[in-house]
Order: C-alpha cells, then structure tokens, then sequence
C-alpha cells in the first residue's frame, strides 16, 4: 500500500467515524468549476481561511492548505486540510476569499429581511 492510499484510507475512516460530518443534509452535487477551483489551490500550495456551514447549520471556519479532495461514496466529496480539518465541499461559503458552492446560501441568509418580523421567528 503506497503512502497516498494510506493516507485515504485513513481520512476515510477518520470522516465515517467522527460524528461532526454527520449532517441533517444530504450531500448537492457541486459544479465542476468549483471544483477547479479547488484543484488549483492545491497547485498552487495556497494558504488561508475556509468558511463553511457545519453540521448545525452555522457559520464555521477552518484555515490551512488544502491538500487532499476525496469522494467518500454515501457521504459526499471533502477538502482535508493541513491543519487536519475536513470539510464537504457543498457546505464551503468562501474557499482562500473565492465564492464556493454554498455561497449563494449564504447570502440569501444575510439578506433575509428581519423588520417583517421584528427578528422574531414565527
């Protein structure tokens, strides 16, 4: 077994065992672009802060370099970064400052209207 396939086999355990990836939503299929982009900042060796929707549906972040993407079948596909975090790739708002999958989410969230209820749910 060559270091790489251990590697993945170890962050795939290591996601089917820990209980923070067990989301309420199921996993939407991102657009290649998005993955593209990823695909170069692993190239590109970048560094710096991910913000994504966690599994209790709040804004999270997580900073280091991405280096690995992998399609777990059943669960999604995911980021690891260096810093050991573990993200699915449909909850990141903003990958290194760029726009990700789950942007547009993000921004119909911040831009809900809070005076038709006063910020008081129905």
């Amino acid at each position: 077994m060559t270091g790489r396939t251990r590697l993945i086999r170890n962050f795939v355990e290591a996601v089917q065992e820990a209980e923070i990836f067990i989301m309420d939503t199921s996993f939407t299929p991102v657009s290649y672009d998005f993955r593209e982009v990823i695909a170069e900042q692993m190239a590109m060796g970048s560094s710096g802060k991910v913000f994504y929707w966690n599994a209790d549906q709040q804004v999270d972040d997580a900073t280091g370099k991405v280096t690995n993407l992998i399609d777990i079948p059943g669960k999604g596909m995911f980021i690891a970064l260096d810093s050991g975090a573990s993200i699915r790739i449909d909850r990141i708002i903003t990958l290194f400052g760029k726009p990700g999958a789950a942007y547009d989410e993000y921004d119909a969230f911040a831009n809900q209207c809070l005076s038709c209820t006063a910020g008081v749910p129905l």
